[in-house]
């Protein structure tokens, strides 16, 4: 009995190490992250009021979907009759300034008139310099109304902005706890905005000894939260409900949490990723860059010794240039 558990014993042994020896074992550098979208523009964003005043109405609440230009919300001046009184103020100082132009006109006359009176002897320098200095002073007047006839058009034109509208297609994801009658300033956030059809990528973040051998084009197995999935990371053939991707991209610098962004974009040869309600912006994602295949024996000889991963000189140009991580890398690329 003893003798017969131990050829078992040995059999085992030996099986173990000529799998280990003969079995090939895709190397991965994992990470986690984010769906986001590709565009800035189509990120989350914040509405916010334009002017200074009181919130006067809602158009919309949390979970609207609205258009461009439909209105969210509208901000009202303290003055009730503020763009009624710049209207005015403006067409006083176009009054003004135009007797300006009328008297300067005249004054200009009086210059010519002086000057040919100075030049036959018949008036005074000082009389000529007089009829100067009140034609400058009327175009010092001229350059003052009009400033102030723009900045009444500003303040026109920034009043004009009291009605709140959506920047695009999209949907409010949440409107800020303000009630009517309540004083907002410029800058306060109305609501939150989301647009509608975005392009999305995920956000992996890397740890920094792998990120040397990650370049654009690997592939990357994602697994998406809330989607039942299987992995085996160094069989990625094996792997059931993961979705291939392509890195795109690799920050140059390290996060604030120490570890280094990879985006990663949908990989065009393979099934497209799940869309809205399965997987929304912002949820969860834990992917891995598949990397060169090595034996399992030195798998684990290297967690054992906490070695970074496998470098084989060429392939990281060569990696990164076919878009490709490896033979068996891409035969086990496809999604559930």
């Amino acid at each position: 009995m003893v003798r017969a558990f131990g050829y078992m014993v040995g059999i085992g042994i030996l099986l173990i190490i000529l799998f280990a020896a003969f079995t090939p074992w895709v190397q991965t550098a994992p990470g986690t992250g984010t769906v986001i979208a590709l565009d800035p523009r189509d990120r989350q964003t914040n509405i916010t009021a334009m002017v200074p005043g009181r919130l006067s109405e809602w158009y919309v609440t949390d979970g609207d979907v609205v258009a461009a230009g439909d209105p969210i919300a509208r901000v009202v001046d303290i003055d009730p009759q503020l763009l009624e009184r710049l209207e005015a103020e403006k067409r006083q100082k176009i009054a003004e300034n135009d007797a300006t132009r009328a008297a300067m006109a005249t004054a200009q006359l009086d210059v010519r008139r002086t000057r040919q009176l100075f030049e036959e002897g018949l008036a005074a320098r000082r009389d000529y310099e007089q009829a100067l200095i009140k034609v400058a002073d009327y175009k010092a007047k001229l350059a003052a109304g009009e400033a102030e006839i723009n900045k009444i058009d500003i303040n026109i034109q920034r009043q004009s902005l009291q009605l709140v509208t959506a920047p695009r297609d999209g949907r409010i994801m949440r409107v800020s706890a303000i009630d009517t009658s309540t004083m907002v300033k410029s800058g306060d956030v109305l609501a939150t905005f989301v647009p509608e059809q975005t392009e999305r990528v995920v956000e992996l973040f890397v740890d920094g000894r792998d990120v040397p051998l990650i370049h654009p084009g690997r592939r990357v197995r994602l697994e998406f939260e809330g989607w039942p999935a299987i992995q085996f990371s160094g069989w990625p053939s094996v792997a059931q409900g993961l979705f291939d991707g392509v890195v795109k991209a690799i920050d140059v610098q390290a996060s604030p949490n120490g570890l280094f962004r990879v985006l990663v974009t949908e990989a065009p040869d393979r099934a497209p990723w799940p869309g809205e309600p399965q997987v929304r912006l912002g949820s969860a994602v834990r992917g891995w860059v598949l990397m060169d295949t090595v034996k399992l024996w030195f798998e684990w000889w290297r967690l054992l010794n906490d070695f970074p991963l496998q470098f084989t000189p060429g392939s990281a140009a060569a990696n990164g240039a076919n878009g490709s991580g490896n033979g068996s890398a891409e035969k086990g690329g496809n999604a559930a």
